[in-house]
């Protein structure tokens, strides 16, 4: 890929005034920012975009043998390289994790035990009998999680009494009832929606007589642990755990008329959103399920229609070497939207030729159709982006605001077909702001938390309530298309960040780990509509060099979801260490001597082809229970960063495309 040169003055970065800090880092400063943008075209795939690996842990290996066991598959070559995967990621005391770092998992190593006896692995051999003894000591498998529970009773491992009732009845409970299933997260509908129906089928997929597991049980007289009454007697868990009873009886009945009615609505519902889509909302565990159910309904693996989605399924495999590795779904919207703001910041012309293919790719990329967005935003048009190549049932507010940010610098060279695309986009953003000021991911005043005691909300996202880091992306998308501080819709959403907001200055990130994402992220939304010399902003900043290592660089474990006292520690990576820039350079002076020692940290650890290495994991799934390792991260931040800094010293004129003006657009009525 041919170099190109960055627009803006031509006084080169070195002859700025670096007092705190010896100059060699700021003289490789252009040819570091060169050097990455370069990277980054040299991985543009030939229709336009951009996508990066997305890891997650040996879960999905785990769960992936299985599934091959159920469907009928198990090709022992394809097992033994899934199984080759797992046992390399057994840790020293016997256990799995989630996160590299992180200490054994109860969830992780339970699964990992019961997908290696399925592969073959004798419960005596020394790494089984160690898996085993921690299972013990985390707890037993009467203390995993309803997910876990379930896929064992599924093929008879386990009994269905150890299981939360999911009745499909639930899909009979009218939308403006308190309790239905859109006052579930998106991600919740896709996986539970399919379980109903095998929670309620019951298939007979007993597997052999080695895969049971009673021998992971701390207590085998006390399975049921789970299900124990809250010490707090009245209490939204007690009230579940009634009503799970209750179920169970319901369950042992011989007639329930409203049984085969919910079925029909659950089939139907799943038939509907597996349309438009790449499998049943794009993610692993949503698609898994609905094969699972379509094969309890009678669809067999060769029926045309479980065969789509198992072929859409097997797209997350990545075979190397021996080993084959699982993605949790992939990312080419969300990783293209990034790289083309990173190579847009380091100076590429707005009509160069790789920025124009990828706008050319992204605006095919709009959702223009109907999905569960609109059960409570009835009134607005679609306009959004999926994170996915297809996934139109589920477009989200943070790729939405992140891909007009990219296409708003690009000089398109059909300008009526861009400028349409980029107001049905802010309109749609605007319509899905909730009543507390900030936005969700996916749905509209989605935060009822009760629901969370649901026995089967124990993946600890069953709801999708605003959170800080995307409402401070759409603050960041509206500002830098020059919205004011002053119109409605961002002091709602000011409003929201300064409730949301840590006494010691930090914002929580939901998305991406974990505090200085957060952080960062709000004080460069905030920069953009001139906020971030207010006293709120200001103790952000004080957090952020708080945390800043003596190398310059920053670092979060991902053990902060579950000690916050851990927070803004642990081992410095580049897309970390870029965040925490962006943020300083957003609020701090420019001769602040944190930003001189990130940007050197940063300059110093790049690669020699212009990637930057980083083994840790710095993205989230469910915060405490899955998360992910964005490949392009390591790579798209670092140059975004060190170009933003660039740009700070030099001051040139940012090209925008377009001016969008808020006088324009409806806002959300009802606030």
């Amino acid at each position: 890929m041919a170099s190109f040169v960055r627009m803006g003055e031509e006084t080169p970065v070195a002859s700025a005034p670096v007092m705190w800090q010896e100059q060699d880092w700021a003289e490789r400063l252009e040819k570091s920012i060169e050097r990455g943008a370069n990277h980054l075209l040299s991985i543009q795939a030939e229709q336009g975009y951009w996508q990066g690996e997305l890891e997650a842990d040996t879960t999905l290996e785990s769960d992936y043998i299985y599934y091959l066991h159920v469907l009928g598959k198990a090709d022992p070559e394809r097992i033994a390289k899934l199984a080759n995967y797992v046992r390399r990621r057994q840790l020293a005391d016997g256990g799995w994790n989630i996160y590299p770092g992180g200490p054994s998992e109860l969830n992780a190593t339970c699964k990992a035990y019961f997908a290696l006896k399925l592969a073959g692995d004798s419960t005596n051999t020394p790494h089984m009998t160690q898996a085993r003894e921690t299972v013990h000591r985390l707890g037993g498998l009467e203390h995993t999680n309803s997910y876990v529970r379930f896929y064992l009773a599924l093929v008879g491992a386990v009994g269905w009494e150890l299981v939360p009732s999911i009745p499909p009845e639930l899909m009979l409970l009218p939308n403006w009832f308190y309790l239905n299933i859109y006052e579930m997260s998106s991600w919740t509908r896709g996986i539970v929606i399919p379980m109903a129906i095998l929670s309620a089928v019951r298939p007979d997929w007993r597997l052999p007589e080695r895969a049971h597991v009673d021998e992971l049980f701390n207590d085998p007289a006390r399975k049921t642990a789970v299900f124990d009454w809250s010490e707090q007697l009245v209490s939204w868990k007690n009230f579940f755990l009634a009503v799970d009873r209750g179920l169970k009886l319901y369950e042992k009945l011989p007639w329930k008329p409203l049984r085969q009615r919910a079925l029909r609505e659950a089939k139907s519902w799943m038939l509907n959103h597996i349309e438009r889509t790449e499998g049943l909302a794009a993610i692993y565990p949503a698609m898994m399920n609905s094969i699972f159910a379509l094969m309890a309904l009678g669809h067999g693996p060769d029926d045309p229609l479980t065969w789509r989605e198992i072929r859409e399924f097997s797209r997350f495999e990545i075979e190397e070497g021996d080993t084959i590795r699982m993605q949790p779904c992939v990312s080419p919207v969300w990783d293209t939207c990034i790289a083309m703001v990173a190579l847009e910041e380091a100076g590429l012309p707005p009509d160069y030729p790789a920025l124009v293919k990828a706008a050319d790719w992204m605006l095919s990329k709009q959702v223009l159709g109907p999905g569960d967005w609109q059960v409570k935003n009835k009134d607005a048009e679609p306009g959004g982006w999926a994170f996915e190549f297809r996934n139109d049932f589920y477009p989200d507010v943070d790729d939405t605001a992140f891909v007009l940010m990219a296409l708003q610098r690009v000089k398109y060279p059909d300008p009526t077909r861009m400028e349409g695309a980029i107001r049905r986009g802010i309109q749609w953003l605007l319509s899905m702001q909730n009543r507390d000021g900030g936005w969700g991911a996916f749905d509209r005043d989605n935060n009822k938390t009760f629901l969370c005691n649901i026995p089967f909300a124990d993946h600890n996202a069953m709801i999708d309530p605003s959170t800080a880091d995307v409402t401070a992306r759409v603050v960041e998308c509206l500002g830098r298309l020059g919205w004011p501080a002053e119109h409605p819709a961002i002091q709602r959403a000011v409003k929201f960040l300064m409730q949301d907001q840590c006494n010691d200055g930090s914002w929580f990130g939901r998305w991406g780990v974990n505090f200085i994402y957060g952080t960062s992220g709000v004080l460069r939304a905030l920069e953009t509509v001139s906020l971030t010399t207010r006293e709120y902003c200001q103790r952000a900043v004080t957090w952020l060099r708080s945390v800043q290592k003596a190398d310059g660089s920053f670092g979060e474990s991902l053990r902060s979801y579950d000690m916050p006292a851990t927070k803004g520690e642990g081992p410095s990576t580049a897309s970390q260490t870029a965040w925490g820039l962006i943020g300083l350079l957003a609020g701090a002076d420019l001769s602040d001597p944190a930003i001189g020692k990130a940007v050197s940290y940063l300059v110093h650890q790049q690669q020699e082809d212009g990637s930057w290495s980083e083994p840790d994991f710095t993205g989230t799934g469910f915060p405490g229970v899955f998360y992910l390792k964005y490949h392009l991260y390591r790579n798209s931040f670092p140059v975004y960063a060190l170009a933003r800094y660039a740009n700070h010293l030099h001051r040139p004129d940012e090209y925008v495309a377009l001016k969008v003006r808020p006088g324009e657009f409806r806002l959300r009525s009802g606030f």
